[in-house]
């Protein structure tokens, strides 16, 4: 008897291990599916995230003939740097006539191989009025020397050396310069060229030609 009931408690103290082994078993799938919903939800927020920027960028690019591509972060071109404020938008002309603006990217992006310089420019307004965005407008870029930190730089396309632009270049500047300043709360005044910062020929004929200069001002501001 006293034989039986110790393989009954044996039976019974297993079936108790078993049943406590089942429950863990239960809570540890349990986790398992809670923890993939969690990974799920979280992959379709920032999914749905990433739709609503690529929408937003879209919906920019119909109103301003907008083309995103972007330099690759490195030292020479694009340091990745978030602006901490933004308090003016500087123009400037690529100085090199009849290249694109495709072209001038490709040059900016060159750099972290060449290794010659450090260059680059938020937006650069090409030849048919295409913009090419390269570096995030709240990024830092080497364009304006000492207002590197606080502006948002625009480089400028020409067909010739004089470094006037063409009338379809023309209006996509002012519409993004516009954009940017309305964007970022920005005031007509605080729209300089290169020249205001270090006195460099930059935008040559809008440094040249004092009242184009002006009216290029009064165009931005009343497409604002």
């Amino acid at each position: 008897m006293i034989f039986i009931s110790q393989k009954r408690l044996q039976t019974t103290v297993l079936n108790k291990k078993n049943r406590n082994l089942s429950t863990e078993k239960k809570k540890f799938r349990r986790m398992i599916m809670l923890g993939g919903g969690i990974t799920c939800l979280a992959f379709f927020i920032v999914f749905y995230l990433n739709a609503i920027y690529e929408e937003k960028v879209q919906d920019q690019g119909n109103e301003l003939n907008l083309i995103v591509d972007l330099l690759t972060i490195n030292d020479y071109s694009r340091p990745g740097t978030i602006r901490e404020r933004t308090n003016g938008i500087v123009i400037h002309y690529v100085a090199n006539p009849g290249s694109t603006a495709e072209q001038n990217r490709n040059y900016f992006e060159s750099l972290k191989d060449t290794k010659e310089r450090k260059a680059s420019s938020h937006f650069i307004v090409g030849l048919d009025g295409e913009i090419v965005q390269c570096i995030p407008s709240n990024e830092v870029a080497y364009a304006s020397n000492q207002r590197n930190d606080d502006t948002i730089s625009i480089e400028v396309c020409h067909p010739d050396e004089s470094g006037k632009f063409n009338e379809k270049t023309y209006q996509s500047v002012v519409k993004l310069a516009a954009y940017m300043a309305n964007k970022y709360h920005i005031k007509t005044k605080n729209i300089i060229r290169h020249y205001d910062i270090t006195g460099k020929l930059c935008p040559k004929y809008y440094v040249e030609h004092e009242d184009a200069w002006e009216e290029l001002k009064e165009k931005i501001k009343e497409a604002r």
